[in-house]
């Protein structure tokens, strides 16, 4: 049952560092009509009719955003990797435990994207979307969330698996 833990918190990390990594990348984050045109952003870039533009702006909650996701995508790689570490053996140290320290980055990653999600949730709604009359969060947005979470459940089974494992050193060898 522990490999069972492991294996679904494996999966919710692939899945959710897909959709960090998919989410950072595209022109989606939201959608807006500008002078009767239709336009769409991400963080990175903007378009509109047709053409998109890179960000010029380095307006502080943008780069946040931007550092956060990338935070976050990195974090949930690294517990990836710890993850998949923890399939091989359980590590002889007492104190350190892989599936332990994939979890840990696993929820270290959905606080990043926590933070990432609520700083351009918190601005686009307060400042863009006076701006924009006509306008609505996007995919890349919304896969966001998914992402955020993927890690939180990628997390969870890996404390699950952890706590497995150590209940089963406690009690001994039967």
């Amino acid at each position: 049952r522990m490999y069972s833990f492991m294996g679904g918190g494996l999966f919710c990390a692939i899945v959710g560092n897909i959709l960090l990594v998919v989410s950072t990348a595209t022109d989606y984050w939201m959608q807006y009509r500008l002078s009767g045109a239709f336009a769409h952003q991400g963080l990175w870039r903007y378009c509109m009719s047709g053409k998109c533009y890179m960000q010029t702006d380095s307006i502080a909650y943008w780069n946040a955003t931007r550092a956060f996701m990338i935070l976050s995508a990195m974090s949930c790689f690294a517990g990836i990797i710890a993850g998949i570490l923890s399939f091989a053996h359980f590590s002889a140290f007492e104190r350190f435990n892989r599936s332990f320290a994939a979890g840990i980055m696993f929820f270290v990653s959905t606080l990043f994207v926590l933070l990432a999600m609520a700083i351009y949730t918190g601005v686009t709604v307060n400042f863009l979307g006076k701006r924009f009359g006509d306008w609505r969060f996007s995919w890349s947005y919304i896969l966001g969330w998914v992402a955020l979470l993927m890690t939180f459940f990628a997390g969870i089974f890996y404390m699950c698996a952890y706590r497995m494992h150590e209940c089963r050193r406690v009690a001994g060898p039967r």
